[in-house]
C-alpha cells in the first residue's frame, strides 16, 4: 500500500486514553480510535480533548486512524 491509498479526514477528539491513543469522532459521526503519528511525537506536540485533528485511514480498517496534524 502506497502512501496516496490512505483515506483524509477531519474529527474532533472526544476522550484522551493511555498511550498517545485518542477515541476521535468523524464528522459523519463515527468513532474511531487512533494514535499519534510518530513526527508529532517526535517534536512532542500536546492533544487535548475538544481539539480538532486531521487523520489517516487506512481503506481496509475504517475503525483505526493515524492523527497526523493537530489545529487550534
Amino acid at each position: 500500500m502506497s502512501k496516496d491509498d490512505v483515506i483524509e479526514t477531519e474529527g474532533v477528539v472526544v476522550e484522551a486514553m493511555p498511550g498517545a491513543t485518542f477515541k476521535v469522532k468523524l464528522m459523519n459521526g463515527h468513532i474511531v480510535m487512533a494514535y499519534l503519528s510518530g513526527k508529532l511525537r517526535q517534536n512532542n506536540i500536546k492533544v487535548f480533548e475538544g481539539d480538532t485533528v486531521k487523520m489517516e485511514m487506512s481503506p481496509y480498517d475504517l475503525t483505526k486512524g493515524r492523527i497526523v496534524w493537530r489545529n487550534k
